[in-house]
This record gives C-alpha cells, structure tokens and sequence, in this order.
C-alpha cells in the first residue's frame, strides 16, 4: 500500500466512526441539555438527574439506530477487505 491509499483509509475510518457514533453523541447533548436547563429552572442539583436520563435515552436511541450502525460497519469492513484483497 501506497501512503495515499493509507491515508484514504484512515480518512474513512474517521468518517465511518463520525457517522456511527452521531446518533448516541446527539442524543446526550439534547438530553444533557434539556436535564441541565431543568436543574437550573428548579434548582435541583441531584447527581444522578443528569446521567440516568442520558443513560436511558441513550440505550433507546442505540436499539433504533443499531441497524444503521452496523450497516454502516459493514460496508466499511466490506470495502477495507476489498482493499485489502487488491493490494499488489
């Protein structure tokens, strides 16, 4: 493998670990945020406010998105090992 072709997937690898991971990154922001808002509006400073909602949240948007997910890792995979099977 050529250095360019070694960057290409280095390059892909990060947008396939962007594009799998921005359904759970943006469901803790929301979440985080609605909870801190409703902390500063009540002046509730209990600890475990801001995880379990995130938590729950969380794991409801990974069982929705967990098709795409590995769909998306798969054709990643699939096209590493075309790569690989190609090199010269």
């Amino acid at each position: 493998m050529e250095e360019v072709e070694v960057i290409d997937v280095a390059r892909q690898a990060l947008w396939t670990l962007m594009i799998v991971a921005w359904p759970m990154m943006l469901t803790a922001l929301v979440v985080g945020l609605a909870v801190s808002l409703f902390q500063a509006l009540t002046q509730i400073q209990e600890m475990t406010l801001t995880f379990v909602p995130k938590i729950i949240a969380m794991v409801f948007v990974m069982i929705i998105a967990l098709p795409f997910m590995l769909g998306t890792l798969k054709d990643f995979n699939d096209d590493l090992y075309t790569r690989i099977a190609n090199i010269e």
